[in-house]
């Protein structure tokens, strides 16, 4: 009686003694199997016994062990909305979904998932990144000269700034500019590539910020030739980066290769509408990071701004909902390196919804 498992020539046997009207006790001696084993066997069918009958459900049920998957219909198309609309990686999405990262790519690899290898961040390759080709100058105060309380992120207001380009030589181009402690992401359409028009892009977010954009780190790409000018009428001080030194600008690389998933190289900036930019600006900034302790770029950007941010977008936009000012009022100061509350978290939530609607439209360069 080492085993319980019965093959097909037993079940044979269990029939054709249970049809001569042995008993129980006799077919189990005979076969070497427990009365128990036999009775469940014999009562396996709803029907009469038949050995055929038998085999095929318990093969049947053999191939249905195991753990059953957790993947839903509605999962899976959460699923597959986030990694190929917004743009998530499988990890944000496990976690916002409360299961293993590993189970998603399992999940991608078992083809229980429409995505594709295209569909996941750089494609599951890391690229070297390309041979600067823009023109640069030589000139502006080094990034060694910034206060060491933009290096910690602890700080509000410090932002970092670049430009993604439609192609090499023509098409628009977009300014991209990311706050350091949050790592808020802003993507303003450019009217030219030259140093006048990301110009005009600095002043118009100093003017939304107004004494919260409080200081600039950037690269020493032509665009940024007139920061005298920047700092002369918005009192911020510009820092730039290295040469070839993209990981001081790290918050703003990332951002910007997660920006080149909305619009690959090679695409026509000025083919997208305003609705679009504010669109990836929403999805940008609206994804859950793990340096930000799975909080997201939006949530801990108002927490700091609070309602003296409110208040300025508010005297811009005639269709602002007031009801948000006083709300996003409410919400407690945030503290260094401690989470959110859960409450905070919660009436947060719940003032978020209108927002699409003229926070980032209040910042983007139409």
């Amino acid at each position: 009686m080492g085993t319980t498992i019965l093959s097909f020539q037993n079940r044979v046997v269990i029939e054709t003694l249970h049809n001569e009207g042995r008993s129980l006790r006799y077919i189990a001696n005979y076969l070497g199997f427990s009365k128990t084993t036999i009775f469940n066997e014999l009562h396996r069918l709803n029907s009469e016994y038949q050995a055929g009958l038998a085999q095929t459900d318990f093969e049947r049920k053999v191939s249905q062990r195991g753990r059953k998957s957790s993947l839903t219909k509605n999962l899976k198309h959460l699923i597959e909305e986030k990694i190929q609309v917004q743009k998530w990686s499988p990890e944000q999405v496990a976690h916002v979904v409360g299961i293993a990262y590993k189970t998603v790519y399992n999940w991608i690899d078992q083809g229980w998932l429409d995505i594709q290898l295209p569909d996941l961040p750089d494609h599951g390759i890391r690229r070297h990144r390309a041979k600067e080709k823009r023109g640069t100058f030589n000139h502006g105060r080094s990034i060694e000269e910034r206060p060491h309380k933009v290096e910690t992120r602890q700080e509000f207001g410090h932002f970092e700034a670049d430009t993604v380009l439609s192609g090499k030589r023509k098409g628009q181009a977009v300014a991209t500019f990311v706050e350091r402690k949050s790592r808020l992401t802003i993507v303003k359409r450019l009217h030219g590539r030259d140093s006048q028009s990301m110009t005009q892009a600095v002043l118009e977010l100093a003017s939304q910020l107004q004494d919260k954009l409080k200081t600039l780190t950037v690269d020493h790409g032509k665009e940024f030739a007139n920061y005298q000018t920047i700092e002369q009428l918005t009192g911020t001080q510009v820092y730039f980066a290295h040469a070839y030194s993209p990981h001081e600008r790290g918050s703003n690389e990332n951002r910007n290769r997660v920006l080149r998933r909305f619009i690959p190289k090679g695409q026509a900036i000025e083919e997208l509408s305003d609705y679009q930019l504010v669109q990836i600006n929403w999805y940008l900034n609206s994804r859950p990071l793990k340096c930000l302790n799975w909080h997201t770029p939006i949530e801990i950007f108002l927490l700091n701004l609070r309602h003296k941010f409110v208040q300025v977008i508010s005297c811009n936009l005639p269709y602002f909902d007031r009801s948000l000012s006083l709300s996003l009022a409410k919400l407690p100061e945030p503290r260094p390196n401690s989470p959110v509350s859960v409450n905070s978290l919660i009436h947060l939530c719940n003032v978020l919804a209108p927002i699409p609607r003229f926070l980032l439209i209040s910042f983007m360069v139409m």
